[in-house]
């Protein structure tokens, strides 16, 4: 499959016009066209919406956009990183792992901050469903995984973690015309549909607690499951159910009012955001980080509130 039948898909959704983005791609409106059908015959599902004028991407094109073009960063940046060991074969490159909803927004703005502050790096990310980065930790081919963990929580035994950063799991939907939820639970007798993390996202593990001290889960009734946040932002925007997402991830969508919270205040979960490691595999450069950031913690642990 051709990766780059992504951006394709993107020149689409960006005009609305079969001919208008083959123009862009520097290609015939037919031949165009038979690339868009080849991404969805890969897929096995119609991604865009010729019935309307501008043509539209259905949900499953605007989920497997996003998926493609994550996918194609990745890829782009693996090369790059690449070719730069290639030309410096001393320096170390840093692999980490994240949490999807990780990966997408804290780990780029966490990776520069930390650049500053400690200094350039050689590093990649490795973002997939937490046991996998569990299992890959463990086994010694990445260094570092960050992950979610609610307040309190402790990790992994076998494990050192340092609190990186903090978040929240809240619940959002789409926005009536006038900017009020689109899915409210002032109805006792109403079940709202529900966009559910699956069973291999552990994220879903911390709304746990607050389902079960408030009855939440007699509202709600699943529609849609998937491990990716992501996956579930874009079912929320569509308008197909409510979410528990993290604020990191919609946060754009909030002050766009593309998305807003919905449910009582007291239904959100407070998270933080942990880098662990583990000590059987480390070696001189990741010694130096985690000390680094060691010292950054317990300096931060110590500053007058």
């Amino acid at each position: 499959m051709d990766i780059y039948l992504f951006r394709d898909l993107k020149l689409l959704r960006q005009t609305g016009n079969f001919s208008q983005a083959a123009a862009l791609g520097n290609l015939s409106q037919p031949a165009f066209s038979r690339r868009i059908k080849s991404l969805e015959a890969w897929v096995g599902a119609t991604l865009v919406d010729r019935a309307r004028q501008p043509v539209k991407l259905t949900p499953a094109g605007e989920q497997m956009l996003e998926a493609g073009l994550q996918a194609l960063t990745r890829i782009e940046q693996e090369r790059s990183q690449i070719l730069e060991l290639q030309a410096l074969p001393d320096k170390y490159v840093v692999s980490f792992g994240a949490q999807h909803s990780i990966g997408w927004r804290f780990y780029p703005a966490w990776l520069q901050a930390l650049e500053e502050a400690y200094g350039p790096i050689m590093s990649r990310l490795r973002a997939d469903d937490l046991p996998n980065c569990i299992r890959d930790l463990r086994g010694g081919d990445v260094d570092f995984v960050i992950a979610y963990a609610s307040t309190g929580e402790g990790g992994d035994g076998q494990f050192e973690a340092i609190g990186i950063g903090e978040d929240q799991l809240i619940p959002v939907c789409k926005p009536n015309a006038d900017g009020t939820p689109l899915f409210t639970f002032d109805d006792e007798g109403v079940k709202l549909p529900y966009l559910r993390f699956g069973d291999a996202a552990p994220i879903g593990d911390h709304l746990a607690p607050l389902f079960f001290a408030h009855g939440i889960p007699d509202r709600l009734q699943t529609v849609y499951e998937n491990t990716m946040a992501g996956a579930l932002r874009i079912r929320a925007r569509a308008g197909e159910g409510v979410a528990w997402l993290p604020k990191s991830l919609v946060l754009p969508d909030l002050e766009s009012r593309i998305l807003v919270q919905t449910g009582r205040p007291e239904w959100v979960v407070d998270l933080s955001i942990r880098l662990f490691r583990n000590r059987q595999h480390s070696n001189r450069v990741t010694r130096s980080i985690w000390s680094f950031l060691k010292v950054r913690q317990s300096v931060s642990l110590l500053a007058p509130a």
